[in-house]
């Protein structure tokens, strides 16, 4: 079912309470059972409600994992008392973590018992994380390039003095030590190659997402011997988008792979499509953006390696060289797009978000 093409309910009939429209905070109304009774503008834009889940949903349905919240508003409920909450993280229905202030006022007209308004913080806070990331990127892109280098050329010289020096050797048995200088150099130059291989500019076209996927998919089903299991859940009504399909085919795939490692041959990695509605991506407002989630059941993310987990050469993997993640932000973010992720063990999910543009360029 595509969420967009449904029309909220504030707009399928006149409103019952038209000054709540007009508020730039989203408000929700719920009954004494916590079920919501009506949700502004602002509300069905943050949690992306629509007609099927807008009225009679629990509200730990809609935002989850919210057990502590929800026993502060039964506590509001029966004191009759209201409360503020300055640093509330909620998980809303896309999975992405919201950071917000809410403000719980008990009310009773028209059935509704508790009225609550959220303010989004953590908008602005995400805009200026992607800023120090971006920049942070440059730098050790730059860096690591110079580096590389420098790098390079020695090990050439490494590797042709080791084969030289093979020819000289009488002795078949100490081949196996210039075998091992040469092999390794080898590995050291392609991985220098990596990191020093030009990015080329995206040709944009206009492509299907799914097409993305399901290459991707066929890809890591290819590679993995053991019992993988891929599960598709995909908005099939989504629009085209205007984008590099090898580049975002490659982005993707280098987090399906990492999930896939990371379960080691067994377990199940979901590849989610979803619309959301008026994004700020990259500093820019759009009406439209597709969201395209990798979530796997593995042993999550180790905590120290997850404030960097995009810097090159940083792997949590024995073995990996660290480039991949990188690679797939700096692609997401020649789209103008933005990944997120949230990990635990059990549930990892990368949230890769683009925007959706019309044949007109309009956003």
């Amino acid at each position: 079912m595509r969420v967009d093409n449904i029309l909220p309910l504030t707009r399928m009939k006149a409103s019952p309470y038209p000054s709540l429209d007009l508020l730039s905070t989203a408000v929700l109304l719920l009954n004494h059972r916590l079920l919501i009774q009506y949700a502004n503008p602002a509300a069905e834009i943050l949690f992306g409600l629509n007609r099927t889940t807008s009225t009679r949903t629990p509200l730990d349905q809609l935002l989850v994992g919210s057990e502590i919240f929800s026993a502060t508003l039964h506590t509001v409920l029966d004191s009759n008392a209201g409360y503020n909450e300055h640093d509330l993280t909620l998980t809303g229905p896309n999975q992405i973590p919201l950071q917000m202030s809410c403000t719980i006022t008990p009310v009773d007209f028209d059935g509704a018992a508790v009225l609550l308004e959220f303010r989004q913080m953590d908008q602005q806070l995400r805009l200026a994380r992607e800023e120090r990331i971006r920049e942070h990127q440059e730098y050790n892109r730059e860096l690591i390039r110079n580096l590389a280098h420098e790098i390079r050329n020695p090990l050439g010289g490494i590797r042709g003095a080791a084969q030289l020096l093979e020819r000289e050797l009488s002795r078949p048995d100490l081949h196996e030590y210039t075998g091992v200088i040469i092999e390794e150099t080898s590995r050291l130059q392609a991985l220098m190659d990596r990191l020093l291989t030009p990015h080329r500019p995206p040709q944009f076209t206009s492509l299907n997402i799914h097409e993305v996927l399901e290459r991707v998919k066929s890809l890591i089903l290819a590679e993995s011997q053991e019992s993988l299991t891929i599960r598709r859940d995909y908005d099939v009504s989504l629009p085209t988008i205007v984008g590099d399909k090898e580049q975002l085919i490659q982005a993707i795939l280098n987090i399906a792979r990492n999930a896939a490692q990371a379960l080691q041959g067994t377990g199940e990695i979901t590849l989610r499509t979803r619309v959301a509605r008026q994004v700020t991506l990259a500093k820019k407002r759009y009406r439209h953006a597709v969201q395209i989630a990798i979530i796997d059941n593995g042993p999550g993310i180790p905590e120290e390696i997850r404030d960097k987990i995009f810097y090159p050469l940083v792997t949590g993997r024995h073995g990996g060289n660290g480039l991949g993640l990188s690679l797939a932000q700096h692609y997401v973010q020649q789209h103008h797009g933005t990944i997120e992720f949230t990990t635990q063990s059990e549930h990892t999910c990368f949230i890769i978000s683009l925007p959706i543009i019309n044949n007109n360029g309009e956003k």
